[in-house]
């Protein structure tokens, strides 16, 4: 798993039956700082997350599928799994209610 940050929603005029109904959302990587890494992933949204959340991303192709309970060999890499509400490193927190902090 991995932390992100939504940036948009990607649009698609064709796509896989699989995503029917789902969005996909263009994600950058976060570090252990809350900065971005300068690595970016699209993820299938499973929790209704919005542009600027602070999400965590479960970026494994089996695992991401299964979250989703459809196909078993779909076309699914990374699934957008929860909203961060808090991020603590090394007990200092990082990231709140989508704000890094410094």
């Amino acid at each position: 798993m991995k932390i992100g940050r939504v940036v948009k929603t990607v649009v698609s005029t064709i796509h896989n039956p699989l995503f029917e109904d789902r969005r996909l959302l263009l994600c950058d990587y976060l570090g252990t700082d809350g900065k971005p890494t300068g690595d970016y992933t699209i993820a299938v949204d499973n929790v209704d997350a919005g542009a600027g959340e602070v999400v965590l991303i479960l970026d494994e192709g089996n695992s991401a599928r299964q979250m989703l309970g459809k196909e078993p060999d779909g076309a699914v890499r990374a699934v957008v799994a929860g909203i961060v509400d808090e991020l603590v490193v090394e007990g200092a927190v990082v990231v709140r209610d989508g704000d890094v902090l410094e």
